[in-house]
């Protein structure tokens, strides 16, 4: 059965989060494991001189699997769900000692998860995991799906999704990942292409259309559509899509940062990420394809 993860802090954030997803998992039949990663304050001056006692790792786990626990069985009033017919938990919970981003990663290898949902907090950065691991980490480092979710947004149907793309060619093997999640919903998916107003040419009109005759053999999805959106520059283009394009989630493709991109320190994603109020699904760039 397919598993999606979601890393919590026990936060506000993380519980909408949680919540989210397991209505989520129900539409495509998935699994949940709520995870917790257990920082050791390492941080502390001569931490790293003084070995840290075993029995009070244990103490923090035992701690953590009961904090699980008890989210489990809230969700599960939460959440109403039927009894899996293979016997599996529909909840799973799983906690482990390390850094929030190697849990995760290492939780995603061995469960074989086909997506993270993450919390974010109410000024839309992504809420402070453990200790402080900052959204920035967690983007750049992801080689899986990561879906962000405002601490204002609540599960509804999903009717419309939106891939933000440049038309990139890598881009539409990804549009055919997310076109097994808008099956599930029987949702419309809007392929977002922003420029400026230069985009007039026929150079440039050709390669849309080459770019949409790959996706509608790659995709196989009936339900596909096109817009090209008009704007000052990418960013503003993308702020507009997620407030008046009347979708439930907005998908982008995380890149590669270039040199002043990692100078500057954001990319759209992570900008975006600060202030969007809808689900925001982020694909790194170069991800095999998915089924969800």
């Amino acid at each position: 059965m397919k598993t999606i993860l979601v890393p919590t802090d026990f936060s506000a954030p993380a519980h909408n989060a949680a919540s989210y997803a397991l209505n989520l998992a129900k539409n495509i039949r998935a699994g949940v494991t709520l995870c917790h990663a257990i920082k050791v304050p390492s941080e502390a001056p001569m931490a790293a001189q003084v070995p840290w006692p075993l029995e009070d790792y244990a103490s923090l786990k035992e701690e953590a699997d009961q904090e699980l626990k008890h989210l489990s069985v809230t969700l599960r009033h939460e959440v109403p769900f039927e009894k899996i017919a293979s016997g599996r938990e529909f909840i799973g919970t799983h906690s482990a000692t390390g850094e929030v981003m190697d849990v995760i990663r290492n939780t995603v290898e061995d469960q074989k998860c086909v997506m993270v949902v993450m919390g974010m907090s109410g000024e839309g950065a992504v809420s402070r995991f453990f200790l402080g691991s900052n959204t920035q980490e967690i983007i750049n480092k992801a080689t899986f799906p990561v879906l962000l979710i405002p601490v204002e947004a609540r599960f509804r149907p999903i009717f419309k999704i939106a891939f933000a793309t440049d038309l990139s060619r890598g881009d539409i093997e990804l549009i055919h990942s997310v076109a097994s999640l808008a099956y599930y919903f029987n949702a419309e998916l809007l392929i977002a292409h922003i420029t400026d107003d230069k985009f007039e040419t026929g150079d440039d009109k050709r390669k849309v259309d080459e770019f949409l005759k790959e996706v509608t053999c790659k995709a196989n999805y009936p339900k596909i559509y096109y817009k090209h959106i008009k704007s000052i520059d990418v960013m503003h283009g993308l702020d507009w899509l997620s407030e008046h394009g009347v979708i439930d989630m907005l998908v982008m493709v995380h890149r590669r940062l270039s040199p002043l991109g990692q100078l500057l320190g954001f990319s759209y994603t992570q900008k975006l990420s600060h202030h969007i109020e809808i689900p925001l699904l982020m694909l790194p760039e170069g991800l095999p394809a998915v089924h969800f």
